[in-house]
């Protein structure tokens, strides 16, 4: 039997009343399966219930959420932007079906129309080196010039940076799938940047509204990631990082993964080259991705743009003495030759300038 998709406040609340109760989502989608709809679920005789699900499901059934989480949820639903989504919807993006665990609804917040376009997710570390985070920046930007929505977990560090990469092209969308409830900002220092995405994009939950920050949702926040994105890009990560267990889920949905490679002396590069000898694609530059899609390709995509010229090492010996790993103060001055004073005075305009960062533990960087 199809599912009637919800046009009104009374089915909204029949999805609402169902997703609710204290059912596990393999349950409630095998509920679904069987009667096609809430509101036939809902009204099926407890006997009949129990007999093809057993006892537990039907108690479930009969126990009704706390009609204030409902009410809670239809007064949020009533708020300027916020929409719910569900498996009935014509709205409901296709590439979230590929899940056998697809999220019977979603919490939207921004234009859910975004969820549906060709898209590529961007993750990485939370504590990701300067260099990193101006490589998540610029892949963004150069992918949301061309069309493409860039999909990340609004989470610190890669995350942000490939938010704000994507918001800063003309025009650029970007979807931020987060591990809360959609009236929830995490972190919290990110709430500007959550409403400049509504305004440019789409935040969205499987999460009913309320529900806090658990470290055990951020796996299942993942494979929405991977879900709705034709590829990942990894752009900084550790052997341990969550954003590998993103670029596995994306192989498993048959998606590309692709990693930017980094130095030996890394190490938020060795998940990028564990990826790699595991089959994802080295990626230096935006085609690198794109070839892998000539579909996307069209007379009407706009030119990439042209880099900021890097610094010439050859007219600054301090930033060539640098090169691009982090580096603490005694090997530069041993590799500059320079006493401690002066090469303190000519790394403060370089840091100043923002060419150059200072790390934790005494170490500097190349910022471009």
């Amino acid at each position: 039997m199809p599912l009637a998709r919800p046009e009104d406040r009374e089915e909204a609340r029949s999805w609402l009343d169902f997703t609710l109760r204290r059912l596990p989502p393999s349950v409630q989608r095998k509920l679904l399966a069987r009667f096609g709809s809430p509101e036939a679920v809902l009204a099926q005789p407890l006997p009949t219930v129990r007999a093809e699900f057993g006892a537990e499901v039907a108690q479930a059934l009969a126990s009704p959420p706390p009609a204030e989480a409902v009410e809670t949820a239809l007064a949020w639903l009533g708020g300027a932007r916020h929409h719910l989504l569900t498996l009935a919807d014509a709205a409901y993006p296709g590439n979230l079906l590929a899940l056998a665990d697809a999220p019977l609804v979603l919490y939207v917040v921004g234009d859910p129309g975004t969820l549906g376009r060709p898209a590529v997710a961007i993750v990485g570390a939370r504590h990701a080196t300067p260099g990193g985070l101006e490589n998540a920046r610029a892949f963004a930007r150069a992918l949301a010039e061309r069309g493409l929505v860039v999909v990340s977990g609004l989470a610190l560090g890669v995350d942000a940076a490939a938010h704000e990469g994507a918001l800063a092209a003309e025009g650029g969308r970007t979807v931020a799938v987060i591990g809360t409830g959609a009236d929830r900002v995490y972190p919290a220092k990110h709430r500007a940047l959550a409403h400049r995405i509504a305004e440019h994009g789409a935040i969205v939950s499987e999460f009913p509204l309320g529900t806090p920050a658990q470290p055990y949702h951020f796996p299942r926040r993942n494979r929405l990631i991977a879900a709705l994105a034709r590829g990942t890009l990894v752009v900084e990560a550790a052997p341990d990082s969550g954003s590998l267990i993103t670029a596995r889920l994306a192989a498993e949905l048959g998606r590309d993964v692709f990693a930017i490679p980094g130095s030996i002396h890394n190490p938020l590069a060795r998940g990028c080259h564990r990826l790699i000898r595991e089959g994802a694609k080295l990626v230096e530059g935006v085609d690198d991705l794109l070839e892998e899609w000539p579909d996307l390709a069209s007379p009407g995509a706009l030119v990439p743009p042209e880099p900021a010229p890097a610094p010439s090492d050859e007219s600054d010996p301090l930033l060539a003495a640098l090169g691009h790993d982090p580096v603490d103060f005694d090997t530069l001055m041993h590799r500059t030759g320079l006493t401690s004073e002066a090469l303190s005075a000519m790394l403060l305009p370089l840091e100043l300038d923002g060419a150059v960062v200072r790390l934790p533990g005494g170490r500097y960087q190349r910022t471009r």
